[in-house]
């Protein structure tokens, strides 16, 4: 087979697996949307589906599935025309859900016929490394909204007082807490000097990982691992959420709006009661789980606040990426929980958006988010790169984020 051939069978296997994400949901599931936030589940398949359609299908020439999903399933390209509003997405109830799945099953099945066809070359816009190029995007997209459809799952079923479990027995964040040790916590020091951090040389990355560029470090701790709800826990006994000196103003404010207590899923009248353990929303329904477990669905004014209650601060992403390219330096570096750092959101020097629509991917996004590192127990195992660069709102507490400590030398 040749690199065309296969990117179109990794595309394949991963739409596969997008779809067996679902299996257990029943229709209502599919179709519900719990905040603006978060999206339906088959808001999810239908827009993936979308995606390819429009930037690689019909780019070679082929005409659209549905040309009047382009409206309802673009997210936020602004260079192919008018959107449904996100916030409305939960009153899709049509297309249902049967119609959506036939939808992406007329998406694969074009793409499956790529290969050698003429509609590959004919009256193609791109060339084939082009092709290559989308498909690959298109890829990685995919499996960014692979694991928003677990969290937005995860939010709407907390909703429910019910609460459903959407996984009883192989909940991918029950496994990450129950998987992680009980180990102290250690400071690690860094020398200061000029670094290199971003993405440079072979290998998928997406536009704003890079450049690859150098910083000046000042000598830094960093600590060995993450922030465990046990020690979240001491923050809300010692009045955390009742002491506006430890809060940025803007994350006081949110604190009052929200009349906050605890992370998200946290159950906090039960937890009180429990020394070695907290109670939780997760996708296996509400559970108990163990205190030495990593602390999760923070946002980043509750980890800035813990971080000043314990006389630290979070770290840079600069100081994130180099301690985290130390070979078994830090523990829980990928696979249990986003990492808050300090820093903004913004362009490293020399970023270019890509050319087309595809330059708003990223790019348009750099302005009031801030950065997270590593990747969470939901993360596909690909993206969990030192390079990447997640990215929120600072008031976002429905993905898996945590924290992990640093100070100055």
């Amino acid at each position: 087979m040749d690199d065309y051939a296969t990117i179109i069978g990794r595309v394949l296997d991963v739409r596969k697996a997008t779809v067996g994400l679902t299996a257990s949901l029943g229709a209502e599931d599919m179709v519900a949307q719990s905040m603006p936030d978060a999206s339906p589940a088959k808001w999810h398949l239908a827009h993936t589906s979308w995606f390819f359609d429009r930037f690689v299908l019909q780019p070679l020439g082929l005409p659209p599935v549905r040309p009047e999903y382009d409206y309802l399933f673009n997210s936020y390209y602004d260079a192919v025309g008018p959107r449904h509003p996100r916030s409305s997405r939960g009153l899709l109830t049509r297309p249902t859900s049967d119609e959506v799945l036939a939808y992406r099953r007329a998406v694969d099945a074009r793409l499956a016929d790529l290969p050698g066809s003429a509609s590959s070359a004919g009256s193609s816009r791109l060339s084939r490394a082009e092709v290559v190029a989308a498909l690959e995007l298109g890829l990685h997209h995919e499996q960014q909204h692979q694991e928003l459809l677990l969290t937005d799952i995860k939010h709407l079923f907390s909703q429910n007082p019910l609460l459903p479990a959407y996984d009883a027995s192989a909940a991918p964040d029950l496994a990450a807490y129950a998987s992680t040790g009980a180990k102290a916590s250690a400071w690690l020091s860094f020398d200061g000097g000029l670094r290199e951090i971003g993405h440079g040389g072979s290998g998928f990355a997406f536009d704003n990982e890079g450049p690859r560029h150098k910083v000046y470090l000042a000598p830094f701790s960093i600590a060995s691992r993450l922030v465990t709800s046990g020690d979240y826990q001491a923050f809300i006994a010692d009045g955390g959420y009742r002491r506006p000196e430890l809060w940025l103003s803007e994350g006081w404010a949110w604190v009052q709006a929200h009349a906050a207590r605890a992370p998200l899923y946290w159950d906090v009248e039960k937890t009180a009661h429990q020394a070695r353990a907290f109670t939780a929303f997760t996708l296996a329904g509400a559970r108990e789980v163990p205190a030495h477990a990593p602390v999760m669905h923070v946002s980043y004014y509750e980890a800035d606040a813990y971080a000043r209650w314990a006389n630290a601060r979070l770290p840079t992403e600069t100081e994130w990426e180099v301690a985290a390219s130390k070979s078994n330096c830090l523990e829980q570096t990928f696979g249990h929980a986003w990492q808050w750092t300090q820093s903004a959101y913004a362009a490293y020097p020399g970023f270019r958006p890509l050319a087309g629509a595809f330059g708003e991917y990223n790019g348009k996004f750099m302005v009031s988010q801030m950065v997270l590192r590593g990747s969470s127990c939901v993360t596909p195992a690909g993206h969990a790169r030192l390079t990447y660069r997640n990215f929120f709102p600072p008031s976002a507490q429905w993905q898996l984020s945590g924290l992990r400590l640093a100070r100055d030398t």
